[in-house]
């Protein structure tokens, strides 16, 4: 092989070289952060919602309750109150109402904390380690939601995940959200609200 030769090969493998850094200096591209409705907050109980209930002066009544498949708690003396959907303060109201009703107090003063949801889910599907719906907390990112369910599968595509938000009974939004934009900071991270839906496809090779 001529000297000439040989150089010339060498700076084209120099060439080709800083052209591979560039690119990979460049990073990727993402697409734009997405225009998403704030998170709604829902307080409200259901189901499987673990609820704290103190009647002021009367100790000796059980204050941890599950909220029933059927949406009811089982307080004593009172039985199945309705309580699905209802707000904590509602969910005072109804116990003080069943307490005043079977004459077992005359004016009680109730508090309510639910002190777990469980009621509200968020769903997350396709290609992550394990798909399947994880309990919602105030605070949730979508970040966290696809850690919780075992991070993203090897056939992910984090740079366009799909999530669906409820924003009124009958309309939902559909958004494009870069995961790899949010790790890196370049795009905020996004709040999940309860209800949730987030889509992760295969990308495309």
């Amino acid at each position: 092989m001529s000297v000439v030769f040989s150089r010339r090969l060498a700076l084209a493998f120099l060439a080709t070289l800083a052209l591979v850094v560039s690119l990979v200096g460049c990073g990727k591209s993402y697409p734009p952060p997405a225009n998403l409705p704030p998170p709604i907050r829902s307080t409200s109980v259901g189901p499987g919602d673990v609820i704290d209930v103190h009647v002021v002066g009367e100790e000796k009544l059980p204050q941890e309750f599950e909220v029933q498949p059927d949406g009811t708690l089982d307080f004593p003396y009172v039985r199945a109150i309705k309580v699905n959907g209802l707000e904590p303060h509602d969910v005072a109201l109804a116990v003080r109402k069943g307490l005043i009703d079977v004459k077992y107090l005359t004016d009680p003063q109730v508090t309510v904390k639910v002190k777990q949801y469980n009621s509200k889910k968020i769903n997350v599907l396709g290609q992550v380690a394990r798909p399947g719906p994880i309990p919602f907390t105030e605070g949730l990112t979508v970040v966290d939601a696809i850690s919780a369910t075992g991070g993203f599968t090897p056939l992910a595509d984090s740079n366009a995940v799909v999530l669906i938000r409820q924003v009124s009974p009958t309309k939902s939004v559909t958004v494009i959200l870069s995961i790899d934009a949010m790790t890196d900071g370049t795009h905020r991270m996004v709040k999940l609200q309860a209800g949730d839906t987030i889509k992760v496809d295969q990308r495309l090779f």
